[in-house]
């Protein structure tokens, strides 16, 4: 393979493929050389696992207070608050203060 379907393998293991890189797979694909067909599988296939090893390694758990949040929400049938920041026109010279609403 070369270095063009190498990066073509990875886009495609990242699943940002876009119209005309799917064309370049199916073009790729369609070749009709075996062996061609069977690097870039195997190269889609371990830039995949590459990834899930990566994400499992650097995954963190999110904070307790966030799971204790939402399942209050759900259990209480709403969904969790949203604070918004707002600015009014006239804070932009300076002289104002952002204000934030609770939904």
């Amino acid at each position: 393979m070369n270095e063009s379907q190498i990066d073509l393998a990875h886009t495609v293991a990242l699943g940002s493929i876009g119209d005309e890189d799917q064309r370049a797979v199916q073009r790729l694909l369609d070749a009709g050389d075996p062996a061609l067909r069977a690097d870039f599988t195997l190269e889609v296939q371990q830039t995949r696992e590459a990834l899930a090893l990566f994400a499992a390694a650097s995954a963190t758990a999110p904070p307790a207070a966030l799971r204790d949040r939402v399942l209050h929400a759900i259990a209480a049938d709403q969904a969790p608050a949203t604070v918004i920041s707002l600015t009014r026109a006239a804070d932009r010279n300076g002289k104002g203060h952002n204000h934030a609403v609770n939904d």
